[in-house]
């Protein structure tokens, strides 16, 4: 250890719509010593997630809201640096929950022991991780994409839409994959998909009509506003819409300008038989995340599923990054690199 400072970053306050700088405060503290049964942790990868700015409001939820000032929550791998636990030991990589910190302490049984061999490291918080199982447990759970049906997914060139969209081809599905800007659809093309469309195109509803001829079987929602208003009336009977996230919302204050929709959703329902769901990961993590684990480390290794990461180095811009991940800047599975990598 070449230091006796932890930079931590904390949330400062509460945003009120799209959060600042001042709703962080970057300090230094002594790092913590572990106890028995205790490893202390060095963080390597800082997983950014969108997940992030609803746990920054005070509002009930599946999870409980951020404290303020605590150091910001979020998934890392991380080296072992000392071991009161006989099941790991210094040099050892972990997944672990250390949040926006460079150092932290876990119970040894709270963290998971990576094998490098077997996968990148950073995977663990990507595709090997919580966003490939969101989208390998929604889509095959809520989904169910058989063969010969269309799949559209929302924000198709992050971490989740990206796996959606693959796995839907790998199922035998006609993947439709949205994303923002020339770059993103064009590695939607290289991904395999058969249709990459930019809602940023004046003419988005209309291509997106022209794209799905017979009509949409499964929608994997990660944005909501005017994608999912162009999607609605594609939706064909019996669709299956699991609702993964809803970004273009997040930093609302007050409910969308004008007429209330609600009827005309509800009449899209129950006229066409839709199933809409809402999920969070965990939900499935009893009985399908060893089938997760399998099957995407085979479909990596085949080719078949492949992943991009977008990673920036240093603690200090985690809080800039994790602005453009919510106005969909990042390219791929945003990392923050706080520490080296040994592994590569």
């Amino acid at each position: 250890m070449t230091t006796n400072e932890n930079t931590r970053i904390l949330l400062a306050s509460r945003p009120h719509g799209e959060p600042t700088h001042d709703n962080f405060q970057i300090e230094t503290a002594p790092i913590p010593e572990p106890g028995d049964g205790e490893v202390l942790l060095r963080t390597i990868y800082l997983s950014l997630d969108p997940y992030m700015r609803g746990r920054m409001n005070d509002a009930k939820s599946y999870a409980d809201p951020q404290e303020l000032g605590a150091v910001m929550q979020g998934g890392t791998v991380a080296e072992v640096i000392e071991s009161h636990d006989d099941s790991l030991a210094p040099g050892d990589f972990v997944l672990s929950h250390l949040g926006w910190q460079a150092y932290g302490v876990q119970p040894a049984k709270h963290v998971r022991k990576l094998d490098p061999e077997r996968a990148p490291i950073s995977t663990a918080v990507g595709v090997l991780g919580m966003p490939g199982f969101t989208a390998y447990a929604g889509l095959l759970e809520i989904g169910k994409p058989q063969p010969g049906e269309t799949v559209v997914v929302a924000a198709a060139a992050g971490p989740v839409g990206s796996a959606v969209g693959q796995i839907a081809r790998i199922k035998g599905a006609r993947a439709v994959g949205i994303a923002g800007g020339a770059e993103k659809v064009a590695w939607l093309t290289e991904l395999g998909f058969d249709v990459a469309l930019d809602h940023r195109s004046p003419t988005f509803a209309r291509d997106l009509k022209a794209a799905v001829p017979d009509g949409i079987d499964v929608y994997f929602e990660n944005v909501g506003g005017h994608v999912w208003d162009a999607v609605l009336p594609r939706l064909n009977t019996y669709a299956r819409v699991p609702i993964c996230g809803l970004v273009a919302h997040y930093n609302e204050t007050e409910a969308p300008a004008g007429p209330d929709r609600s009827a005309r959703l509800m009449t899209s329902i129950l006229t066409k038989s839709i199933t809409m769901r809402g999920f969070i990961q965990n939900e499935f993590v009893k009985g399908h995340y060893r089938s997760f684990q399998n099957d995407v480390a085979t479909w990596i290794a085949s080719g078949d599923l492949r992943y991009k990461e977008d990673i920036v180095a240093g603690l200090e811009n985690a809080p800039e990054a994790f602005f453009g991940l919510l106005t969909g800047k990042n390219f791929g599975k945003l990392l923050i690199q706080v520490g080296d990598d040994p592994t590569r």
